[in-house]
């Protein structure tokens, strides 16, 4: 219990220092080779990234492009779901669609974090303005059809990173690597 309770005051104090500005982070798992989708799906099984996603995310706002959210089929529970598309007449229960990430900036209920967490459009027009990066480095070549965009990992600070091996529910080896922007 004192974990919790230690986890949610480090959020509040997170959302404190946050409160005035438009903080914008990602989170991906990418292959060695690019990759982060196949058919519209993760092409992995790591659990170890799944419950990193869930802790990082619990209740923050996620945006996400539509083929990301049908791929997940529903909102994720304790958080806030924007849609990017362009089909602006779509309506879904319990999310929001925006056709522009300015849109989703300006509709987010927490001021503390916004999370990209995809697809492959969503990151190329995010990553030039994301401060924070939650990347899952998967230590493998992937077999798949949806890449991630181009980023100059120079232009981060390196402020954690950790193994995981691969085991009977990570069927690959992989690398957790927290990167903020340098500040110009």
């Amino acid at each position: 219990m004192a974990s919790v309770y230690g986890a949610r005051l480090l959020q509040e104090w997170w959302c404190k220092i946050d409160m005035n500005s438009q903080h914008l982070s990602a989170i991906a798992a990418v292959a060695r080779n690019g990759i982060i989708g196949r058919g519209n799906a993760l092409p992995w099984k790591l659990r170890s990234d799944l419950q990193r996603f869930k802790r990082l995310t619990m209740g923050h706002t996620l945006v996400m492009g539509r083929k990301t959210f049908d791929s997940i089929g529903k909102p994720l529970p304790g958080r806030q779901t924007i849609v990017l598309s362009r089909q602006q007449e779509k309506k879904i229960e319990g999310i929001q669609v925006v056709s522009s990430l300015e849109e989703a900036m300006a509709l987010r209920r927490d001021p503390c974090k916004v999370f990209i967490v995809g697809g492959a459009e969503i990151y190329r027009l995010a990553m030039p303005i994301v401060q924070s990066f939650y990347l899952t480095r998967v230590l493998a070549d992937i077999d798949g059809d949806a890449f991630f965009c181009k980023f100059d990992e120079a232009e981060f600070n390196c402020i954690e990173r950790s193994f995981v091996p691969a085991d009977r529910v990570n069927n690959w080896p992989t690398e957790f690597l927290h990167l903020e922007r340098k500040t110009k």
